[in-house]
């Protein structure tokens, strides 16, 4: 359990900074980019996550090995190991309890005509749309659903479904929360986008039908949905339907070069394992053993 909790630590380590480097970059990359590249920044935290995770690359002497490298036997000389690992289980199982109550609150409230528009689900995805969805005109109706279809299509519903996870995993790393809360808006925003450039003459409607939404009272951890705790969120939607948009062609590319940068640069700081850790080949010629088999 040492080297799984070693394992933890590094990839929380090798997330946050990931985290905080999206942080940084989103208030100039709102200015200068689309709102759907600026939402595939976020794929940095869960790569850098897995670069983490990957074997070493190189082996160390013991005299060179860094504090990294040294944490499992650090942890197992503490004693702490198991009071850790009960810790972290305990930690996790009330993490995915308080989604599941988040989940089951949404999902009332939606058969009682109190929630949506909202994507809902990870394996069997749908639609749902408030009781009182009149209230919307038709091409109203039809820019909104637009919207849940383009989460749909981009895959937004397991996006929201890994994030949750990770937020189980990593429930002690206030950064995880926090990333996630913007991936969210992030997210929100980048079908805003999304529906707009395929319907560029719909602006107008499609800012009245946002200023019609009801909040939903609980945002569905296994759904896409606009998070009811977010500041103003009706005004910042506005704004940017009002915006000129950007392609988000180009950046594209910049999403996926960030994602690999992301990658390689947790694999490539993992510390160095120790020799033993590594297959040592020997100098040693073969023996070579005849065996007659004959009768």
């Amino acid at each position: 359990m040492a080297e799984l909790l070693a394992a933890l630590i590094r990839a929380n380590l090798a997330g946050s900074l990931a985290v905080l480097l999206v942080l940084a970059a989103r208030p100039l990359a709102r200015r200068w980019l689309a709102p759907q590249t600026l939402y595939g920044f976020w794929i940095a935290p869960p790569l850098a996550m897995l670069g983490a995770l990957l074997p070493p690359l190189t082996a160390a002497p013991h005299n060179q090995r860094s504090f990294l490298a040294e944490l499992p036997g650090l942890l197992e000389s503490s004693g702490m190991v198991p009071i850790l690992t009960f810790a972290w289980l305990t930690g996790m199982i009330v993490m995915a309890a308080v989604f599941a109550i988040m989940q089951v609150r949404f999902l009332n409230a939606a058969k009682a005509g109190r929630a949506g528009p909202a994507l809902v689900g990870v394996f069997v995805p749908r639609i749902i749309m408030p009781a009182d969805e009149n209230r919307y005109g038709a091409e109203e109706r039809r820019l909104v659903r637009a919207h849940e279809q383009a989460h749909l299509a981009r895959g937004d519903h397991r996006a929201v479904a890994l994030a949750a996870i990770l937020q189980c995993l990593a429930w002690f790393n206030p950064l995880a929360f926090i990333a996630v809360r913007r991936m969210r808006l992030d997210q929100e925003l980048a079908c805003d986008a999304t529906v707009l450039a395929r319907y560029p003459r719909q602006r107008r409607a499609y800012a009245e039908a946002l200023l019609k939404t009801q909040l939903s009272p609980v945002a569905p951890p296994l759904g896409c949905a606009w998070p009811p705790t977010a500041l103003h969120p009706l005004e910042e939607r506005v704004t940017q339907v009002a915006a000129t948009q950007r392609s988000p062609v180009a950046g594209s590319a910049l999403v996926a070069g960030l994602g690999l940068t992301a990658l390689m640069a947790a694999w490539l700081a993992q510390p160095p394992a120790p020799p033993h850790d590594r297959p040592q080949w020997s100098n040693q010629r073969p023996i070579l053993v005849l065996v007659n088999l004959a009768p």
